[in-house]
């Protein structure tokens, strides 16, 4: 048997083993491209205001406290945009975000919990197949195999697709979509190898980016490659934290009854830091000892290398940490920009575009290798009455190279 052979029976049995949840991946994965422009379009009416007239913009810290006091319930994360038409959103709990005015302190509106709640399941369908919580790491495993299956797939599929032998006729084949032709092996065939073939670098990015960020065995070699330490797992820290932002508790007196002159200061600071900000979010820890870290980011929100981190101690006001983009090392900034680079939002719109696309593409490649794999596999049974000659007519297929008839 050849190695192309081989290879060819792999690539065959890796796609018709995974394919569904592979489907799955990529149809969540489309979704949740869209995430943050649908939530912002449903929240629209909450998004913006008429700022008054020379009015400045209240302290946030006098925000929160009343924020916190008219909500009865602690806020977990509070996010400022730079443009005075933008409210200031604040969080309780991943299932309720409300806008306030940022110059009165007034609600605007509530964000819709339905949209979020939404995507929130979709997540969770990408992530670990909606398993409960006990069965999130082995929903997790599944996703992480199948993610890992599909880069095979990917990478394999991109050697089975280069022609044997060079020719206009064959480059053609193997680089064209025949939208015409008329349902059946030769038409699956040609959606198969051409769609791999467009699509091939983004599916490797966006698939090797899943490894990544599924496996900690794959994480940290991208560390020790880099020559890099790899990071403590974080498993234990986020399911902390995790568990204490999906909940919006009653009324913390620690929390309730801000000291608003100190986290005035501490988003003065915040805000001072860094030049040219456009989005600050403080996610407000559980513990009130400890620090509070702000999120400055200076693009979209897409753009690691536009996002720096201050750690400050909610009790002295002293500076723990400041980590601009350039501070971490070569292996932390790659893991940044693979996370990115992942749902498309490091190239900014024209990088999504070409996630969806990609994502959109995934679903043709399942929809058309199962069912050339269930030619392959089973059709046969239903054909062995049929004539000699056309039990022995060739089938496209990838293990020869060769163009569909």
């Amino acid at each position: 048997m050849t190695p192309r052979r081989i290879l060819f029976w792999l690539h065959l049995t890796a796609g018709s083993v995974a394919g569904i949840m592979i489907l799955v991946m990529s149809v969540t994965g489309v979704l949740l491209v869209f995430q943050r422009p649908v939530i912002a379009w449903v929240d629209r009416a909450g998004r913006s205001h008429e700022p008054s007239a020379g009015a400045p913009r209240m302290p946030l810290g006098d925000l929160m406290a009343k924020a916190a006091a008219t909500q009865g319930a602690a806020p977990t994360a509070v996010t400022l945009y730079a443009p005075p038409d933008m409210p200031v959103e604040i969080a309780f709990g991943r299932e309720r975000t409300v806008y306030f005015d940022s110059d009165t302190a007034a609600e605007l509106g509530v964000g819709s919990q339905r949209t979020r709640a939404f995507f929130q399941a979709v997540e969770n369908w990408h992530r670990w197949l909606a398993a409960p919580d006990k069965s999130r790491p082995t929903g997790r495993l599944i996703t992480g195999t199948c993610n890992l299956a599909f880069f095979f797939l990917v990478v394999t599929g991109a050697y089975l697709w280069w022609p044997r032998g060079w020719s206009a006729q064959r480059l053609r084949a193997a680089m064209t979509w025949r939208w015409k032709v008329e349902p059946g092996r030769a038409r699956d065939w040609n959606w198969h190898t051409v769609t791999g073939f467009w699509l091939a670098a983004p599916l490797a990015v966006i698939t090797l980016s899943g490894v990544v960020m599924s496996f900690a065995w794959a994480n940290n070699l991208l560390y020790r490659a880099t020559g890099n330490v790899p990071p403590a797992p974080p498993e234990a820290a986020q399911a902390a934290n995790a568990g204490a932002s999906r909940r919006a508790p009653a009324v913390r007196p620690e929390i309730a009854s801000i000291d608003a002159a100190r986290m005035n200061d501490l988003w003065v600071r915040a805000q001072s830091q860094v030049p040219g900000w456009r989005k600050i979010t403080l996610r407000i820890p559980p513990n009130p000892s400890a620090p509070a870290v702000f999120t400055i980011d200076q693009g979209d929100g897409g753009r690691p290398d536009m996002r720096s981190q201050l750690s400050v101690d909610t009790r002295t006001g002293e500076t723990l940490r400041w980590e601009p983009f350039g501070s971490y090392n070569l292996g932390r900034r790659l893991r940044m920009w693979l996370r990115f680079s992942h749902t498309g939002e490091a190239g900014g719109i024209p990088g999504q575009a070409i996630a969806v696309a990609a994502a959109l593409g995934g679903t043709l490649l399942v929809y058309t290798g199962l069912a050339m794999a269930w030619r392959r596999f089973l059709a046969r049974f239903f054909r062995c009455g049929a004539p000699a000659a056309s039990r022995l007519r060739p089938e496209p297929s990838l293990e020869t190279g060769d163009a569909a008839p």
